[in-house]
């Protein structure tokens, strides 16, 4: 069985409009959910053996922050250009090029494409994956080369504003 979870950056600033899409550092709110959202998942008993993460300063923040909750080591975490410069069929592409010795694999993405990989894979129809949100999803697959449509089966799916009243 391979297992892959999906995660929405954290929510970005917007304060300095002369700061590239890229440079967007995380704002209060996400620096407030991504920690919670990473010892939720250590709480569930998440421990990725790999961490994938778009190069974009908000999402590899939140990569990080999420590591440092799961007790993953920050030096191990990768970094594609494709998770933020291309689509989900380009992502999907990197995903079926994971070792097969990777069990368990964590990605951190933007939207509209970590909502499209979501629908694509799983047997859930998700309309939008809000930010700091993760969704579990169990392949019953040997292989990271046998990833196809519907094939995945949605564990959990967490979102901040479920914990949060006023997001």
């Amino acid at each position: 069985m391979k297992t892959l979870i999906l995660v929405r950056h954290a929510k970005s600033s917007w304060e300095n409009p002369e700061m590239t899409d890229f440079e967007r550092p995380l704002n209060e709110r996400g620096l407030r959910d991504a920690p919670f959202m990473g010892k939720l998942l250590k709480e569930k008993g998440i421990l990725p053996d790999l961490i994938i993460s778009s190069p974009a300063i908000r999402a590899l923040t939140t990569a990080k922050i999420f590591a440092k909750e799961l007790k993953y080591s920050l030096r191990s975490i990768s970094t594609n250009e494709i998770i933020y410069t291309t689509g989900p069929k380009e992502i999907l592409n990197m995903l079926s090029q994971i070792d097969d010795s990777k069990n368990c694999v964590m990605v951190f993405g933007h939207n509209p494409d970590m909502t499209a990989l979501v629908n694509y894979l799983s047997d859930d129809d998700l309309g939008n994956l809000p930010t700091a949100s993760v969704i579990c999803i169990d392949f019953y697959i040997e292989s990271w080369t046998a990833l196809t449509e519907e094939t995945g089966k949605v564990r959990f799916y967490e979102n901040p504003k479920k914990y949060f009243k006023k997001n």
